[in-house]
């Protein structure tokens, strides 16, 4: 019997019962509770996690470690994760690249219509649920 799974827009064809890869999911947030506790989570659910506290080293982060999600905190000390995502969506090699967005101070609602917008956002404080939930809906087939 063979299972499918979409990784970046690709189907990855295997059969049932092999070793399936971890997805990876890269997490930002300049608040390092926050950081923390996304990162045990999505851990504590099997993913792969990689965590910065600021975007100065996401390009280079993403290149080596080849995220299947990225999980970006708006405002990351000097730098602005929408700035980040622009860049990210834009992207010749990251345009397909989902990313949520975290804010606790920004409604991103509207500016999910917009050219180099995250693919989706939740607003803090967040449910753990609503969380695995939206990072699932990219990850599963």
């Amino acid at each position: 019997m063979l299972r499918q799974r979409i990784i970046h827009g690709r189907i990855i064809v295997f059969p049932v019962g092999q070793a399936v890869m971890k997805n990876k999911i890269l997490v930002l947030d300049d608040d390092p509770d926050i950081l923390e506790i996304i990162s045990y989570i999505l851990t504590d659910k099997g993913y792969e996690v990689v965590s910065l506290s600021s975007g100065e080293e996401i390009f280079q982060t993403i290149r080596q470690f080849s995220p299947d999600l990225v999980l970006m905190d708006v405002m990351l000390g000097e730098m602005d994760g929408r700035i980040i995502c622009n860049h990210l969506k834009n992207g010749k090699d990251t345009a397909a690249l989902p990313v949520i967005l975290i804010s606790a101070s920004h409604n991103l609602a509207a500016s999910l219509r917009q050219e180099g917008a995250p693919n989706d956002f939740i607003a803090k404080p967040f449910d753990i649920d609503r969380l695995l939930q939206k990072v699932e809906g990219f990850l599963v087939a």
